[in-house]
């Protein structure tokens, strides 16, 4: 087993390409895993918020560890593609549990961000999530499988400093994960075509850019240097508008009467 899924981690690294990015869809289910690996693509991850509200949780750690791992086990044994796992801040357990349970699920590869939903929102300091990402690698190395550590910042999200410092903060921000260990770098936020290069440009490592799947441009992506494409929870946001849409016309009392 070890085997496979080091053999699994090694296709899913190679998918991080500056300037032509691996599009990793973002799945929830079995159902939508085996979707995008029908459609062609060579990796997937999964999606802390999607898969929280395919269970009837919410994002930001309101379902446990367990829950999420359970979820992937069902994803990866209904494909044979390398997946990738949003497990947020952590779930507040050790690097060594989170490791185990990833790869006991099947999955190659996680998201780590810098926000710490069980400390109330707080953001950890550059040095402290730099920090966390070393040991999640070492864990990784202990347990035989190069696990793809894609270590996200919510610099963005939060406002960290003011707005023109705030690329630079992110940049500090993600190198110091890259000394750490990281494979892949997040610095999540849709950036314009200018924004996104200046980063990839700055950073040692593969930048994951975040793409609205329904209407994008992938070459926007390429020109930026983006070496990797995830989802979050857009392609299920999407889906649930256009399925409402077509469930609106069969409320009952919305048809017109038959003569």
């Amino acid at each position: 087993m070890t085997d496979e899924l080091a053999r699994k981690a090694e296709v899913l690294l190679a998918l991080h390409r500056p300037g032509d990015p691996g599009v990793l869809p973002t799945v929830w289910d079995a159902w939508s895993a085996k979707v995008a690996e029908a459609a062609g693509f060579g990796g997937l991850t999964v999606g802390s918020h999607p898969a929280a509200e395919s269970i009837g949780r919410e994002d930001g750690e309101k379902m446990a560890f367990s829950e999420l791992t359970d979820r992937v086990a069902q994803i990866t044994g209904a494909v044979d593609l390398p997946v990738s796992v949003d497990v947020e801040s952590g779930y507040g357990v050790n690097p060594a549990t989170l490791i185990g349970g990833l790869l006991a699920a099947g999955a190659v590869g996680l998201n780590i961000e810098d926000t710490v939903h069980s400390e109330g929102g707080r953001m950890r300091s550059a040095e402290e999530h730099a920090d966390l990402v070393g040991r999640l690698r070492q864990a990784a190395d202990a347990a035989g499988v190069h696990l793809v550590i894609n270590a996200r910042t919510d610099t963005f999200k939060h406002k960290l400093g003011a707005d023109e410092e705030r690329v630079d903060i992110a940049i500090d921000r993600m190198r110091l994960c890259a000394d750490a260990g990281a494979d892949s770098l997040y610095p999540v936020a849709f950036h314009d075509e200018p924004t996104l290069a200046r980063i990839t440009a700055a950073l040692p490592l593969p930048v994951n850019a975040i793409a609205r799947p329904d209407v994008d441009d992938l070459a926007v992506y390429r020109r930026a240097g983006a070496g990797r494409i995830s989802f979050g929870p857009l392609w299920q946001m999407s889906l649930a508008r256009v399925s409402g849409e077509w469930l609106a016309r069969w409320r009952p009392g919305d048809a017109a009467p038959s003569t």
